[in-house]
């Protein structure tokens, strides 16, 4: 039997990159996974059709995690169908580069309205409608919390913020068997990060050279830990941060 046979599962922002892998590592593992997106309903619609070839079982809901009306009406729509929820994964995230000086209010919101609001907003309505015998919530942070790039300011703070609410949570919620660990991917191969400016050539060198496995992620690389972390196999795990960077800290 699959390790996540008859678990249901949400991964929030899962049209592409890294949430679509994580969508698609659930569903092989055997769980229904609902595919989260906000735009573009073509992408979501695509990782559907590719675990429904592979013989899983999932299908696309809209909402903006950051706009707490749609977070509800997502939860909501999930216990009509459900009844409960046993997987989240908080992996909807938005990052872009920039300097000190160029930071400004608009931007700062943006990334925190999402990146820590919005992973706030879903954990609060998936903790409502999990299984009674409990749940697992995997959050997706990110490497820069440790190696703290420049250029990185409020990207990185938004996801320092992500590792001390998984610890925190994992402390109020335990007593519920709620299980809350992050994974925080270094660089990774994805559109996103094609578009923020992370992905520039002389960056990228620059990680390559000094990350003990020589290479860049691959969205696939992340997807096999968070299986892991919302499977039973993990348990008596609460409240870990787990770098996932070739090795680079």
């Amino acid at each position: 039997m699959k390790k996540l046979h008859r678990k249901i599962a949400l991964v929030t922002g899962s049209s592409k990159g890294i949430g679509a892998a994580i969508a698609k590592q659930l569903a092989k593992d055997g769980a229904t996974v609902i595919v989260n997106y906000t735009r573009s309903r073509e992408e979501a619609d695509r990782v559907v059709e590719e675990v429904l070839q592979a013989g899983g079982r999932a299908y696309a809901i809209q909402a903006d995690i950051a706009n707490v009306l749609e977070v509800k009406a997502l939860f909501k729509a999930i216990a009509h169908e459900h009844g409960h929820l046993d997987i989240l994964v908080n992996n909807a995230g938005v990052y872009a580069t920039g300097a000190l000086a160029d930071i400004d209010e608009q931007e700062y919101h943006r990334q925190f309205n999402l990146n820590v609001l919005g992973l706030i907003q879903c954990t609060r309505e998936a903790v409502a409608v999990f299984n009674p015998a409990g749940g697992s919530i995997v959050n997706i942070s990110s490497s820069v919390t440790s190696f703290t790039p420049a250029g990185s300011t409020v990207y990185t703070a938004s996801k320092g913020a992500v590792d001390a609410v998984t610890r925190t949570l994992a402390n109020e919620l335990g007593p519920k068997n709620i299980r809350v660990n992050s994974v925080n991917p270094g660089l990774v191969a994805t559109e996103g990060v094609h578009a923020s400016g992370f992905f520039e050539d002389a960056f990228r060198q620059k990680i390559e050279a000094i990350t003990p496995l020589g290479r860049i992620g691959k969205p696939e690389d992340i997807a096999p830990a968070v299986a892991f972390l919302a499977s039973a196999d993990a348990g008596w795990i609460t409240g870990e941060v787990l770098v996932i960077g070739g090795g680079l800290h």
